[in-house]
């Protein structure tokens, strides 16, 4: 049996120790990479009608596994035996660009900084990001309400969640460098998915690299200031305070890697799945006003603060959420390495080869999610949750690695939601229908029209 050891890094296996597993690997070099990008969704279910829930690809330059379905999402995200590394599988998408952040952590390294970071998200800075986020919105849908009629919502959303990042996770406006900063976080994603995995002059990893750059530069610069000056309920206050269990603090290494990947988290990930969540209500306008009703129910008139016990009186909003994470969700892929040689499904996959998760996948096997492609929040009663695989619905992940920051994004929709809906009802121009460009986030290609109409 062969292992590997993430300290001591990974060898892939020979493709020839692959080809037992059915599958193809395209054209040479590039292999199904260009497929892949195009159409992720689409290409994953024309494969796996073909050569089934376990089968070979080539992507980015190396021969791969898809691992589909529930009990693959199971297997490799709640990895009890402890033998698929995040650090490992991610490199290959985000080694260059968003080095060292918890998600590329492993085992007992991860559980340390995550236990160092979750300081960030306990109820006493929570309910601080909530009266941010809350003043935050209220106002900006203001100004959006002066302005009645079609808008883009994608791009005015991002920079909305670019602000609130700002305020809730920095404390601070981001001031003139906030396109700058926009920008470079935008360069660092997409660097991601970029087909050229090397910062080639003019490609879009070298653009990313430049971004991660300027991200490094802002934050060293903070740093010490913030250590200095001491306490303040912004998560990026309560990390530069954070310690370990013996008492050392994070070093400043540390939290540029971790700010780094939450900012991206709360702005850019937030902006897509909320992008998708107005699309889905604006075409579904029965369900608009169900959870608009539900808003009023909630007896804030105005612009009053929005309480954070309000949260759970808002099951329908999470419900619909939820189904639009189901058809859209935020993460495309999960990539991961064994550490040791495992079996799944009879078929024996050795140490080192990478391994990848499609969440949009399971979202949509019809035998789980009747009619997956339409719009059903009622998918997501109590009763419903309970009757289906337990890794049916993956968008924040799971296991040890479930994203640390999901209780923030279902309290920054809901907070969205409520002043979104208390003051507009909102659809889309008469026969339009968006392009969505599926990657690194889900995204409309042309910003998402949207005729806004003042309630």
């Amino acid at each position: 049996m062969s292992i590997v050891l993430p300290s001591q890094g990974f060898t892939p296996p020979k493709r020839n120790s692959l080809k037992h597993i059915p599958g193809d690997e395209g054209w040479p070099i590039i292999g199904n990479t260009l497929k892949a990008l195009a159409d992720p969704k689409g290409d994953v279910e024309r494969r796996a009608r073909k050569y089934g829930l376990v089968h070979r690809t080539h992507l980015f330059g190396e021969t791969c596994i898809w691992l589909l379905g529930p009990e693959a999402n199971e297997l490799v995200l709640f990895d009890q035996a402890r033998q698929f590394s995040a650090e490992h599988g991610w490199s290959r998408f985000f080694g260059l660009v968003f080095p060292r952040g918890l998600m590329t952590r492993d085992f007992d390294e991860h559980r340390i900084h995550r236990k160092a970071l979750s300081v960030a998200f306990k109820a006493g800075p929570m309910k601080s990001y909530l009266a941010e986020l809350d003043k935050g919105i209220a106002a900006r849908i203001s100004r959006w309400k002066q302005q009645p009629g079609e808008m883009l919502i994608y791009p005015a959303t991002k920079r909305l969640m670019l602000d609130l990042a700002a305020k809730s996770f920095l404390g601070a406006d981001i001031g003139p460098e906030a396109d700058k900063i926009n920008e470079a976080f935008i360069d660092m994603l997409e660097a991601a998915a970029a087909p050229i995995r090397r910062p080639l002059p003019g490609t879009q990893m070298a653009r990313g690299l430049k971004g991660r750059k300027r991200i490094e530069a802002y934050f060293s610069e903070q740093i010490p200031i913030r250590r200095k000056r001491g306490g303040g309920d912004d998560l990026f206050s309560q990390l530069c305070q954070a310690t370990h269990d013996g008492g050392s603090p994070l070093t400043e290494q540390d939290v540029i890697d971790h700010m780094g990947t939450l900012m991206i988290a709360a702005h850019d990930t937030v902006t897509s799945s909320l992008t998708s969540f107005v699309y889905e209500l604006a075409i579904h306008s029965q369900w608009q006003t169900r959870l608009r009703q539900e808003v009023m129910e909630l007896g804030l008139a105005g612009d009053a603060p929005m309480r954070f016990e309000d949260l759970s009186n808002m099951p329908l909003t999470e419900m619909a959420f939820n189904e639009t994470l189901r058809k859209r969700p935020p993460a495309a892929i999960v990539p991961r390495r064994p550490v040791r040689d495992f079996t799944f499904k009879g078929l024996a996959i050795p140490a080192g080869t990478l391994v990848i998760l499609n969440p949009g996948f399971t979202h949509h096997m019809p035998e789980i999610w009747p009619e997956p492609d339409r719009f059903d929040p009622t998918r997501f009663t109590e009763q419903a949750q309970r009757d289906r695989h337990r890794f049916a619905f993956v968008p924040f992940g799971g296991g040890a690695h479930m994203c640390l920051g999901l209780h923030f994004a279902y309290m920054e929709a809901k907070c969205f939601a409520r002043h979104l809906l208390q003051n507009f009802s909102f659809s889309l121009p008469a026969g339009y229908r968006p392009e969505w460009q599926p990657l690194p986030n889900p995204k409309p290609r042309d910003g998402l029209r949207v005729v806004m109409k003042p309630v």
